[in-house]
């Protein structure tokens, strides 16, 4: 029975201070927009956003035209995030002179 009980014990204190080590990681600040970003920003809300949410989803973005798709990837850079695979090929090169 004590042995029971130490386990309990020692299984709520463990609990305990992983909860309190989560709570204490630092959070990140938010990257505040510079003028351009909130410009484009409020540009394509007014425009494709017909839900009225403040946000745009995959349907409205895909509703873009492709100027716009540009002005907004041009703002917003996707960081770490795979590029297409239009212009990529995963053959090597072949050199012509030989």
């Amino acid at each position: 029975m004590k042995k029971l009980l130490v386990a309990a014990v020692a299984l709520f204190c463990a609990t305990a201070i992983v909860v309190q080590a989560q709570d204490a990681a630092p959070k990140k600040p938010k990257k505040e927009l510079t003028a351009e970003q909130k410009q484009v920003q409020s540009d394509m809300l007014a425009k494709y956003d017909t839900n009225k949410d403040g946000k745009l989803d995959k349907a409205e973005k895909s509703a873009m035209t492709p100027e716009d798709k540009a002005a907004w990837s041009k703002a917003f850079p996707m960081k770490g995030k795979k590029k297409s695979a239009e212009g990529s090929t995963n053959a090597p090169a072949v050199d012509a002179g030989k």
